[in-house]
This record gives C-alpha cells, sequence and structure tokens, in this order.
C-alpha cells in the first residue's frame, strides 16, 4: 500500500469497531496495524489485505474458509484470530496483539544460537504445530517471520496458521518481492507437487532448527527457482558443518526433519518434538549451553537473545517482515525491550561428576572416653547412625541423580527395526522387553510401539516393552487330502482357519468319505478366520455300459474309452451275419463298469470267400456233395422235372470266388 493509503487508515474505524492508532508494518501481501477493539478495549494487530486481493472473489472466499479454520485452533504458542471483516472494500483480519521479537529479529542481531536456547525455542514451536496438525490445520508457511517472542515472559507464538493457504496462488510470482523469503523453508513435495501436509511443516521447522544453530539458512540463492531446486534436489547440510561445536545429536535431529523423502521424516509435530526431546536428553549441560564455533558464530552477538529492538506484531503468510518502527502517532520512537526469558523445556540431565557437598568438618564428630562412650560428647551409637544416614541419603541423591533412579527419556523408537530400536533404548539407560504382534500394515520386524510411550519421563533401568510387528497375520492352510471330513475339520481349526463350503466328487483313488482336495491349496497362507472349502470323495464313478453288437466297432471303441474304459478290439473274426468292422460281440454286454475296467469287442471281418467248384455236367447227387464239402449251401432248380439227374449250370458259376456258407443254385436236367 501507498504511504498515503497508509495515512488514510490512522484514526478510522474499522467496521464499527477497530479504531487504527498507529502503522507497523508493509508487506507483500498486507498492512499491518496496532488498533484498539473499542468494544472489548484491548489492542489488536490489524492485518489488512491489498485492495486488489480483496477484490478477488475466488481469494476472498478461501480466505474467509481459511480464517474460520485458524479462529478455531486455540493454543497458548498460537497467535489467535479475533475475526475476520470488510470495510468499504478493505478485507482484515484483526489478530492477538503480540509485543515482542520474531525469531528472524533474534537471529540477526544474535547469529548462531546456543544449543539449549534453540531447544528453547523450537519446543513450543512444535507444540503449536502439533495443536494445529491435531485439528487437521496445516500452516504451510513455517519460518522465523512467523514465530515471534514476547518481551514481557519470552512465550514463543506462532502466528498466520490456515492463512497460507489462502494466499499461495497469489505467491508464485517474485514481484510481491516475498516468494525470495518463504521458498527457503518450502518442503520438496511443496516445490514439486504444490501439497503440503504434517510433514510439510516438520520440514520447515527442521530448517528453522538449522538456522537457530548456524545463524544461516541452509540454502540461499539469487532467484527463488534456484532456492528451490536446492530443496528438490540437494541434501541439507549438516549444522555442524558450519559450526563445528553443533552435537552430532542435533545434526541427526535436522536430518530427520529435513529428508527429501516425507515418509522418512516424523509424521507430525508432536511426533518431531518427541524426537527432539529424547534429543535433548542425551545432551550433558555444558553440551547445551556450548557457546557456537566457527565462522557462522560472527554473524551476530552472544546467544543471550536480548536485543533492542522495536516492538513486533505477527506479520504474514506473505513474509513480510517490519521495516518500520512503532509509531505512537508523533514521530517514531525506539524503546528497549529488556532481555527474553525463554520458556524452558524441561528436560532432566544429570550434570557430569556431581557429587555431594562436603560435610562440614566435626559436625558430628564425639570425643570418646571411658567405657560409656559419654564424657565430653556423643556416643558412638549416635555417631555412627548419624554417618549411616549421611550414606543412605549420599547414595539416595546419587541413585535419583546420576544413577539407575536418575530420570530419563524413552526414545523414538517406532517405524525402526528391533535392533536399532533396541541400541537406542539401551543408550537412554533403559532395558527393552519385546513382545511380537501380528499387524497388516507394519513389516515384519519393525517396532509399532512402546509401554511407556516416547517422550515419557521414566528412570533409568526401567523396563520398555516394546510391541514389534510380525508382519500380516497368516495361516498355511493344512494338507488334509485323505483324511476324513473330521479330522480335516480339527486340524484346520487348528491351524486358526475355518472350513467353508463342502462339495462331493467321484475319485478312482480316495476312498468315499476322505477329503480329495482343498481350496486354497494347501500350503496357501491365509488370514485367521478365512475359510477353507473341502471336496469330499464319493469314491470311484459307476459307469453304464451299453451294448455295442452289430454296431460299427470305432463307435463303439470312441464311446467306451471317452468313459474311461479299457477296450479291446483285437479280435476279429469272419462273419456272414455281421457286417464287416461291426461288433460281432461284447464281454460285458451291459452293466455298469468302473473307470480303468475293461470291455472285449470281437470285430467282424465280414463273410469269408472260398473258391467255387465247377460241378457243370456232374450228376446232381456229386456236384451237391462237392458244393458242401466247400463249405456252400445248395439250391436245386429241376429242368422238365430233371429226368437225367444232370447239373445244366450253376449259379454263381465255379472258378470264381463266394462266401462260405452261401447258396450256390443249380439247374438240374
Amino acid at each position: 500500500m501507498s504511504s498515503g493509503v497508509t495515512e488514510s487508515l490512522l484514526g478510522r474505524v474499522l467496521d464499527g469497531r477497530y479504531r487504527v492508532q498507529s502503522h507497523i508494518a508493509d508487506g507483500g501481501m498486507a498492512s499491518v496495524y496496532l488498533a484498539l477493539d473499542t468494544r472489548l478495549d484491548r489492542d489488536v494487530a490489524l492485518k489488512v489485505l491489498r485492495a486488489d486481493l480483496a477484490q478477488d472473489e475466488a481469494f476472498v472466499t478461501r480466505f474467509r474458509r481459511e480464517a474460520r479454520s485458524a479462529a478455531r485452533l486455540s493454543h497458548p504458542n498460537v497467535v489467535a484470530v479475533f475475526d475476520q471483516g470488510e470495510d468499504d472494500g478493505l478485507m482484515f483480519l484483526a489478530m492477538e496483539y503480540v509485543p515482542g521479537q520474531t525469531l528472524r529479529e533474534v537471529m540477526r542481531a544474535e547469529g548462531p544460537l546456543t544449543p539449549r536456547a534453540a531447544l528453547d525455542i523450537l519446543a513450543p514451536v512444535l507444540q503449536a504445530l502439533g495443536a494445529a496438525h491435531r485439528a487437521g490445520i496445516i500452516h504451510r508457511d513455517v519460518k522465523p517471520e512467523n514465530v515471534i517472542l514476547r518481551e514481557d515472559d519470552g512465550t514463543v507464538k506462532v502466528a498466520d496458521f490456515g492463512l497460507a493457504r489462502a494466499v499461495s496462488a497469489h505467491t508464485v510470482t517474485s514481484q510481491t518481492g516475498v516468494l525470495l523469503g518463504t521458498v527457503a523453508y518450502l518442503s520438496p513435495e511443496q516445490v514439486e507437487r504444490g501439497i503440503a501436509d504434517a510433514r510439510s511443516d516438520v520440514y520447515a521447522a527442521g530448517l528453522i532448527l538449522f538456522e537457530m544453530l548456524t545463524g544461516t539458512k541452509a540454502f540461499t540463492g539469487d532467484t527463488p527457482i534456484h532456492i528451490a531446486y536446492q530443496h528438490v534436489h540437494g541434501s541439507i547440510p549438516a549444522p555442524s558443518s558450519r559450526v563445528p561445536s553443533v552435537p552430532q545429536e542435533l545434526d541427526s535431529l535436522v536430518a530427520l526433519a529435513t529428508s527429501r523423502d516425507p515418509d522418512q521424516r516424523p509424521s507430525d509435530a508432536a511426533d518431531f518434538l518427541t524426537q527432539v526431546r529424547a534429543s535433548r536428553a542425551m545432551l550433558t549441560p555444558a553440551e547445551l549451553d556450548r557457546r557456537p564455533e566457527g565462522p557462522a558464530s560472527l554473524a551476530g552477538g552472544a546467544s543471550t537473545v536480548a536485543v533492542e529492538r522495536t516492538s513486533a506484531l505477527p506479520v504474514g503468510a506473505d513474509g513480510a517482515e517490519s521495516t518500520e518502527q512503532v509509531d505512537d502517532g508523533a514521530a517514531p520512537a525506539r524503546r528497549r525491550v529488556p532481555p527474553v526469558a525463554l520458556p524452558i523445556d524441561h528436560t532432566p540431565t544429570v550434570p557430569p561428576g556431581a557429587e555431594l557437598a562436603p560435610r562440614r568438618r566435626g559436625a558430628l564428630e564425639g570425643r570418646v572416653v571411658g567405657d560409656d562412650g559419654r564424657r565430653g560428647g556423643l556416643p558412638w551409637r549416635w555417631i555412627a547412625i548419624a554417618l549411616a544416614v549421611l550414606v543412605v541419603a549420599g547414595l539416595s541423591l546419587w541413585w535419583f541423580l546420576a544413577g539407575p533412579g536418575s530420570p530419563t527419556v524413552v526414545p523414538r523408537t517406532t517405524n525402526l527395526a528391533y535392533a536399532k530400536a533396541a541400541t537406542a533404548l539401551e543408550r537412554a539407560h533403559l532395558t527393552p522387553k519385546r513382545e511380537d504382534q501380528f499387524d497388516e500394515s507394519v513389516p515384519k520386524g519393525v517396532v509399532m510401539s512402546t509401554d511407556p510411550g516416547a517422550g515419557t519421563e521414566v528412570s533409568r533401568g526401567t523396563d520398555v516393552t516394546v510391541t514389534v510387528s510380525r508382519g500380516p497375520e497368516r495361516y498355511a492352510v493344512p494338507d488334509v487330502a485323505g483324511k476324513s471330513k473330521a479330522e480335516a475339520t480339527d486340524q484346520i481349526a487348528a491351524a486358526k482357519l475355518a472350513v467353508g463350503s463342502t462339495t462331493e466328487a467321484f475319485s478312482e483313488t480316495v476312498a468315499p468319505g476322505l477329503v480329495i482336495s482343498v481350496d486354497p491349496k494347501a500350503g496357501t497362507e491365509l488370514k485367521r478366520g478365512a475359510d477353507v472349502a473341502l471336496v469330499v470323495s464319493k469314491g470311484r464313478q459307476p459307469i453304464a455300459v451299453t451294448d455295442w453288437t452289430g454296431k460299427p466297432a470305432d463307435q463303439a471303441v470312441n464311446d467306451l474309452t471317452g468313459k474311461g474304459l479299457q477296450v479291446d478290439a483285437t479280435q476279429q473274426e469272419f462273419s456272414t451275419d455281421v457286417a464287416k468292422g461291426s461288433v460281432i460281440s461284447q464281454t460285458p454286454a451291459g452293466g455298469t463298469l468302473y473307470r480303468g475296467d475293461s470291455v472285449k469287442l470281437v470285430v467282424s471281418k465280414g463273410p469269408e470267400m472260398v473258391p467255387v467248384p465247377d460241378v457243370q455236367g456232374k450228376q446232381e447227387a456229386e456236384a451237391e456233395k462237392i458244393l458242401t464239402d466247400a463249405g456252400f449251401k445248395v439250391q436245386k432248380d429241376r429242368f422238365m422235372g430233371g429226368v437225367f439227374g444232370t447239373v445244366r449250370s450253376q449259379s454263381p458259376a465255379g472258378g470264381g470266388k463266394a462266401p462260405k456258407g452261401s447258396v450256390v443254385t443249380l439247374v438240374i436236367v
């Protein structure tokens, strides 16, 4: 907005409620003002959007929806959204007024922070993000400009929840001057696919931790595209590569949160906070309070988080930073902000080498004179009691501060292989106790949960039950072929499966009443209680035998073999009654057989052809004898009474062949 527009709002009452008192900052998407809520008599931060955005109907609809979602989020570490309204074309948000410093200003003044200071700031940031994630709200624009440290008590506040989504369509160009600041904290999936979930906020939180530890951004570049390219194709460097004094545990913490693969990051901010606390518990006080060393530490002063600056308000999802000082209506006035008292994320640690304070010499000393132990001093027994008390007290202090009874935090071990989880628990001075359970989604051998859960503070030596996945619960179908149905049912039930449908089928090899097969086949892995179908034998299949006598032998063979019978059709005989190639006889000729049984066929070769004797001119009796001896039948036809008894002609004629047993007709004269 122009300075003219800025000045025109001063003193104006928006929506009949908010009196604009002073201008605080301008950004690419909005200007921020200090205003008085005249209804509730309280200061609020009034964010007035650019006029061109307020005229975009699609933007206005999304802006209102996201503002309502953010207003439902209530958490001590979240900058509250009180109201959203419109006045004469001006779209605005009324938010909690938080006088203090943005994390960007703290780092600009201080340079890299100590691990303790960085973790003390990160913990409430993750608590705020965790509350949002549980409510289904994704921030999408987590960055130091949206983290504010309140000046009076150091409370950490996170601003602009849900609002980044409303303005995302308007931040894709660099002409507003805001993308360069935002893209430094965009996750690879936001750059590549334009999508974001809770793990995207975790990625940005990991980058903020990197920046607090090193005083520098992980990736820098001249253009947003150059920075975005590094997020997609590069790996976040270890903080210790820039500040060598950063502990390895914090290098691992940053690497975990900023993995390019979202599935390799903590699932949400609460999950990341658990890992942060577990890592913090592994650091000694000396490591937590070690001043940053290396070139990056020269960027600012000591990590006291107390600087002189102008008061700050939550800025926008557009990434705008305050470039103006507080205007109280007259000349801008600078005022000293007292040192910020950081909120401490208490994680019990034991100072190495802690010892009991030495006893004051002579406090319990006594003189021993005489047998009764009195005379000028305490009796020996009281000295002994006092010494015993001191020993017990000392042992108790050692036990609870440095010994087995001292506190530790259960580390995050979910989604780790059991061996790695056990190592992490043992490093935290805990005793892993493994329990295996089936799970349909978690791979075999991977930790599903612990009891006590990750982040829980317990005494050293505590048993931690580690529930490990056995993989999907599957049971092999038993081999019950040849068993009775009752036996098969028992074996299937013992395998934690159930008998499904039962059907019957003929079997040439399995006796009646026994199981032929199962479906699915034996050895198949099934879920608990899955059905297994049984096929039970009805015994051998009876086959009705058809009588093929007098019918073609080839048809008989095809029919009988098709029914599973063995057919012997090798025997052939001459027949004057049955045509050649047809069945003369069949054994058995009917009834019932079973598969594999035999049927014997006698096949006709047709009539036997024999030479016809020539008996023409012979006497009747002689001719008849010759023909009958040759196997023919004789039929006589007498001409003129056949008084001479001589064969005049024969049919068929002699010299040829005719079927044996056929008739030869003689003409007798």
